[in-house]
């Protein structure tokens, strides 16, 4: 028996084995991925007659049954064994953000409302749910979690992440990871690719793709932390590298980032592969390598191992180039062994294929996924402002819905939801990066009046009714739960542009009503429908012209109002803060959205979320972050001009961390373990929060800490941990965090990771503006640690 098919071999055994048996044809096969558009379309195979690395399962989007899916994966994967001589099986990916991309399969608020839940524990339950789903129809590799940090609402794709802090981040993103990466079904494993690697969310003016400026300190200390904690804690396996230009390189061209920095200082050791034509961006978009071949090269022997969605770069002259010696076949059979070695430990080898349509079925329909869904939805859920309006009385009599929003669960899903792909994949024109060109539907674009932005139509709703055909509009389940009241319904405004002639209508109906729901905020979507997502950025980022006017205009009714917001991105507007008396933050809350809602609405849930960024006012202020160094922002310095803009407050409209509640808590009792510590020592730091009000509800304790001097400029305060606690009335819980003294180095002006002497404040509360308790402790010297094992975020303990 070859090795290569010895199970009691370790996978870089068996890897190694089966790379000295391969040709050369072979092995370029490997790095390569196949793209269909359509089941039963698999010409594209004929371009590997040696078989295929990977195949991408983005189009299983629009297959309308499950069986369609699993027929797919199984039909694909046996042809590709069949043409290859050694029957490698291929690596099928699929995103995961939000769950999978089949009929049937659970889905999952956006990446910013599960960063609003701050609670792991949850996340974790998410990403098994995600992995199981995905192996069970033969995917094995989930391109998620994302890992971005995000500090700029004008990129569209701030709702993917789950936002502006690197300690929140790695906290949820290594729960995501062990969650999808812990499990095995069929005896297969999957393996998370994390992204955008790296800086993404830094690039320049708030433009998808665009070129950033980040220095190696920042670029180490706040954006590599969420992967290197999921690298260091969860053994994160895949990596997606970004399609910016990095400090005038373009990452997926860069040694320095992909292998001296990733593999080399931060120790990954699994697969990156490319975003899709990531490869060929480097000379059509960068305009860096003369020719696809010289970028392929490139890319490769910077550390690419698989070129994602179809070959381009990874060609047949690069093969020859191989061939001949005018390439080192060295940098080709690294990449190969990577890709093989996956292969094994995923067990693709002795289990390629999905399983029966029924068993997958069954996996689906577990009842446990809903109830995850639930909480997901419910925890994501963040209350902005209330005067009492909210919850509201059962007894209420009438109320008015109003918006676009209102009327369609399509509101619910944001991008990268199976819903918004299939969606996108109806609208005129794409703008999912490496699909925009293909495939166009060339056709005119009526668009919504003072915008780019492509107008309804019914055919969007149909598929929404053959996805998800259970999921009600906010309307349509307000009023099923309360029969006795008169619930009514007007469009009043699209969810962008300037039309006001929906306004008479609408502010009719609120006349008439006791109580006015508005929904705001735009469209989190793909393509050409939505107002914000994958390439559709934005220089404003406060509600819309139409929505900004209704709501001046329905102050004057002098009625209570409620406001819903949906979007990517956090609300930002002052007509919202005179006109509400209520404002709900839901993101997008995907299939239970409706029932989380309403129930939060109707005190059936106390909302207890908190914002993972701070809220600019308007798009001037950005960038606007908590953990901003010394000397910026609200920490200026009151030697330099004035405490604020000319216009605006340089503080945040809503902080950091913040929500409210329909109860109260007291924080009491900060007690840590001593006033002295070791550089290489544990700290203890516990506190009693207690429910002061009248019904139950979560808080969110949140512990800071901040460097009172140091000799580097250090952030005004970070985020070191935190816990999301369920209190009854009444009742008192202690939470105790445990932080490591290497989760407080930094990089000195050598470049090392340097726990420092000198006096640190401990901050304990419920925002990063609303500090409860103070104390503080003295690190006794300096030492030096590994940066990829140090501390990332506190571990916690209720009692």
């Amino acid at each position: 028996m070859e090795a290569y098919k010895n199970t009691a071999l370790t996978p870089k055994e068996r890897a190694a084995d089966l790379l000295s048996r391969l040709s050369l044809e072979e092995k370029m096969g490997q790095v390569n991925c196949l793209f269909f558009l359509r089941k039963g379309e698999y010409e594209g195979l004929a371009q590997f007659p040696y078989g295929v690395g990977q195949v991408s399962s983005l189009q299983m989007r629009n297959q309308e049954t499950l069986e369609d899916c699993v027929q797919i994966q199984r039909t694909l994967q046996e042809k590709i064994m069949v043409a290859s001589p050694h029957r490698i099986p291929a690596i099928f990916h699929m995103e995961g953000l939000c769950g999978a991309y089949l009929q049937g399969a659970a889905s999952f608020p956006s990446g910013i409302g599960r960063g609003s839940s701050w609670d792991p524990k949850l996340e974790e339950e998410v990403g098994k749910i995600v992995g199981e789903q995905e192996r069970a129809a033969g995917i094995t590799h989930t391109l998620a979690p994302v890992l971005d940090i995000s500090r700029d609402s004008r990129m569209g794709r701030q709702g993917e992440t789950y936002g502006e802090d690197p300690a929140l981040a790695a906290a949820m993103g290594s729960a995501f990871v062990r969650g999808l990466q812990g499990g095995e079904t069929d005896g297969r494993r999957s393996e998370g690719v994390a992204k955008h690697f790296l800086g993404f969310h830094a690039r320049e003016a708030g433009i998808h793709g665009a070129h950033c400026e980040i220095s190696p300190k920042l670029l180490r200390e706040v954006y590599a932390k969420p992967f290197q904690a999921a690298i260091t804690e969860s053994g994160l396996r895949g990596i997606m590298p970004c399609y910016c230009s990095l400090n005038g390189e373009p990452v997926s061209a860069s040694k320095a980032v992909m292998t001296e920095l990733l593999r080399e200082e931060m120790g990954f050791d699994g697969v990156t592969v490319s975003d899709y034509c990531a490869v060929n961006n480097i000379r059509t978009v960068q305009h860096v390598c003369e020719s696809q071949a010289e970028a392929g090269l490139r890319a490769m022997e910077a550390g690419m191992d698989m070129e994602l969605h179809f070959q381009q770069c990874f060609n047949e002259e690069l093969m020859e180039w191989f061939q001949s010696g005018k390439a080192d076949v060295e940098i080709l059979n690294r990449a190969v062994l990577r890709v093989l070695e996956a292969k094994f430990r995923m067990g693709l080898f002795e289990h390629p294929f999905a399983m029966e349509t029924e068993a997958v079925q069954e996996i689906f329909d577990r009842p446990s996924n809903e109830e995850v869904m639930m909480r997901s939805a419910l925890e994501s859920l963040v209350l902005l402002k209330n005067d009492g309006v909210l919850p509201l009385r059962k007894n209420v009599k009438k109320i008015a819905v109003i918006g676009d929003h209102g009327r369609t669960g399509r509101s619910f899903f944001g991008g990268y939801t199976h819903f918004s792909m299939a969606e996108g994949d109806l609208a005129a024109r794409t703008s999912m990066a490496g699909l925009a060109g293909a495939e166009e539907n060339d056709v005119e674009m009526e668009t919504i009046p003072g915008t780019q932005i492509q107008k309804d139509a019914p055919k969007f709703e149909e598929v929404l009714k053959r996805q998800k055909p259970q999921v009600r509009s906010l309307y349509e389940e307000l009023r099923r739960v309360l029969p006795e009241a008169e619930v009514t319904y007007s469009f009043g405004y699209p969810f962008a542009g300037d039309d006001e002639s929906g306004h008479a209508e609408a502010l009719k109906a609120a006349s008439e009503a006791d109580v006015v729901i508005v929904t705001l905020g735009g469209k989190h979507g793909t393509s050409s429908i939505a107002s914000m997502g994958e390439g559709i950025d934005a220089v404003d980022i406060n509600l819309p012209p139409c929505q900004e006017r209704f709501l001046e205009k329905l102050a004057a009714l002098g009625k209570p109002v409620v406001g819903v917001h949906f979007n990517g991105r956090p609300i930002s507007s002052d007509w919202a803060e005179r006109c509400c008396g209520a404002i709900l933050e839901v993101w997008n809350p995907a299939e239970m959205g409706a029932k989380a809602i309403v129930a939060a609405l109707l005190g059936e849930y106390n909302p207890g979320g908190k914002l993972p960024v701070s809220v600019a006012w308007t798009a001037g202020q950005i960038p606007v972050y908590y953990n901003h160094p010394y000397g910026s922002s609200t920490h200026q310095g009151e030697s330099i001009g004035f405490p604020s803009y000319v216009d605006l407050p340089h503080a945040p409209r809503y902080c950091f961390g913040y929500g409210l509640s329909y109860t109260t808590f007291e924080y009491e009792k900060l007690v840590l373990s001593g006033n002295k510590m070791a550089p290489d020592g544990v700290l203890t730091v516990s506190a009693d929060v207690r429910n002061t009000g009248d019904v139950a509800g979560d808080e969110v304790v949140q512990l800071y800490v901040r460097d009172r001097y140091a000799s580097m400029t250090r952030p005004n305060q970070e985020l070191a941990g935190f816990c999301r606690v369920r209190l009854e009335p009444g009742e008192k819980r202690t939470v105790e965090f445990r932080v490591k003294m290497s989760q407080l180095a930094f990089l000195d002006r050598e470049m090392k990771w340097k726990v420092e002497e000198g006096d640190m404040d401990v901050l304990v509360g419920s925002s990063s503006e609303d500090i409860r308790l103070r104390e503080s402790f003295r690190i006794m010297g300096d030492a030096y640690v590994e940066g990829k094992s140090r501390g990332f975020y506190a571990e916690v303990v209720v009692r």
